[in-house]
């Protein structure tokens, strides 16, 4: 039986203590986030439990204006480079989906989170990664 190091329950519970929890291979010293059973770069399963900044650059984003069931609309969905390199996916907060535009673009942020109550495919409540303007 493989012991994961991070799984996806305790990478939501760092998140809602306010951390950014990822894995670091000790083959290649890649980064992966959110967590996975081997690494992203070298296929490698000797992976350690790090902790991240949670600190970034906003790469790209898009406007949902048709949202899954159970969401609203509109929102900001950014795609981030953590300072540590690895990319990740959240919702932009603080920032009016109309407005949105190219200055996102090389923004800084840090990560947060948001509990969600649960919905049609999710047998508990939710947890998902936010971003903020810094």
């Amino acid at each position: 039986m493989i012991a994961y190091p991070l799984t996806y329950k305790q990478f939501y519970e760092g998140l809602k203590k306010g951390k950014l929890l990822g894995l670091k291979c000790r083959i290649c010293e890649a980064l992966t986030v959110p967590p996975k059973m081997c690494c992203a770069k070298c296929t490698s399963t000797d992976l350690e439990l790090v902790e991240l900044s949670g600190r970034g650059e906003i790469k790209t984003f898009t406007v949902i204006r048709v949202a899954p069931e159970e969401f609203t609309a509109p929102y900001v969905v950014v795609m981030v480079e953590l300072d540590e390199g690895p990319w990740v996916l959240g919702n932009l907060e603080g920032v009016d989906p109309d407005q949105a535009s190219m200055k996102l673009i090389g923004e800084k942020v840090t990560i947060g989170h948001k509990v969600i109550l649960p919905v049609k495919y999710n047998p508990g409540e939710g947890v998902v990664m936010i971003f903020s303007l810094t």
